[in-house]
């Protein structure tokens, strides 16, 4: 039986993984970390991700763990309706659950448990990889290798493996900095069934609902790259930057302890146009890593495992890497690029031009709305 080697333990890796043994094959995680830590922040899924989880078959091991949600508004900074998408509506519209909102170590633990024993090899970190006609050599940070038939990189938007085929293919600031984390302890009044994503000029604040009373919250802001001062902000800082922003979000910020603060440049990767290398191929952020103002960067790579597992039981492994490309470039360089553009959009800093932003979008016509929900959400598995 082949030996497929998946680099990165990641969402879509774990994701990957399961598929692929779901169908038979012979696979092995190696996860640069010693273990799975508890922390991280939330995470929101879309109909599309979901049924990739559908077409795996475990989507209600995922659902279980997770909290479905029922509106998603976009807001000005005083609270006034910008948008708002009805995800019940959409449920019905393409049979799965449109906004499921999850814990990303609550997603890990439920992914990990779905695996067959010992599938994963922890503080296994991929600092080069060779190929031959015999197969592909694995190099590790500790001086160890491995070896198998085929390799699949899940290793993220800094992959090593990318970098080393695509020298070029390195990442790029959006020009705004993010500072993420939980709060346990929702503040009386706190609508749970809707997220929210608020716009000032600059800055924006996103509040996401967890299961069990949580809530995860994003706020992202105009910055230079790798700025000290954003990195060692502190939650008294927040306050000042999104402050006047409308309820929940000074409450949510009050209640944040500095130790859950999580931050980090906005990054992505310019759009590729090679997924496929002989017995390698590029999958998840790796190969297509997206800013997160559409929430499709788990989502995408939740595809990618659905669609390339099940190329895999149909073409031999090079072919079906090499169709995987050619069925998924187009669809995921789209969403890189519209969500680039999206977030240019909603970070514009000119307060007028940010006004006249936000009226256009309440003018938006339902039937737009509609058509971009369409072809976001009409994903196809099979190729």
């Amino acid at each position: 039986m082949k030996k497929f080697a998946i680099i990165g333990g990641g969402i879509g890796g774990l994701t990957l993984a399961i598929a692929m043994q779901r169908k038979g094959m012979n696979v092995k995680v190696y996860e640069s970390a010693p273990r799975f830590k508890p922390l991280g922040a939330g995470i929101a899924l879309a109909a599309n991700a979901m049924k990739a989880f559908v077409e795996i078959g475990i989507v209600e091991e995922i659902v279980r763990a997770g909290k479905k949600i029922k509106g998603m508004f976009i807001k000005d900074v005083s609270g006034k309706i910008i948008t708002f998408t009805d995800a019940e509506q959409l449920t019905k519209q393409f049979g799965v659950i449109n906004n499921f909102t999850i814990h990303r170590a609550d997603l890990h633990e439920v992914l990990s448990c779905l695996l067959q024993p010992a599938t994963i090899e922890f503080g296994k970190m991929c600092v080069d990889v060779n190929q031959n006609a015999g197969g592909v050599t694995i190099h590790f940070s500790n001086g160890n290798t491995a070896e198998a038939d085929y390799l699949i990189a899940c290793d993220g938007i800094h992959s090593p493996i990318r970098k080393k085929l695509l020298p070029g293919s390195l990442p790029r600031y959006a020009g705004y900095t993010c500072w993420r984390a939980i709060v346990d302890n929702v503040p009386e009044g706190f609508n749970s069934d809707e997220t929210t994503e608020s716009w000032g000029s600059g800055r924006r604040f996103g509040v996401v609902p967890l299961s069990n009373n949580r809530v995860y919250w994003f706020a992202t802001l105009n910055a230079k790259a790798s700025d000290p001062k954003m990195r060692d902000a502190t939650t008294k800082d927040l306050l000042e930057y999104f402050g006047d922003f409308h309820f929940p979000v000074p409450d949510l910020l009050e209640r944040t302890n500095q130790e859950q603060l999580i931050w980090s440049d906005i990054i992505d990767i310019k759009p590729i146009k090679q997924f496929a290398f002989g017995r390698i191929v590029l999958m998840g952020d790796a190969a297509h890593a997206t800013t997160p103002n559409m929430g499709q960067g788990a989502c995408m790579a939740i595809e990618d495992a659905a669609t390339l597992a099940n190329g895999l039981i149909k073409y031999s492994p090079e072919e079906a890497f090499k169709k995987f490309e050619v069925h998924r470039i187009k669809r995921t360089t789209n969403i890189v690029r519209q969500s680039w553009s999206i977030g240019k959009i909603a970070q514009l800093e000119n307060p007028i031009l940010s006004s006249l932003r936000n009226g256009a979008f309440r003018k938006m016509p339902k039937r737009v709305i509609d058509k971009q929900a369409e072809s976001l959400y009409n994903v196809s598995f099979s190729y």
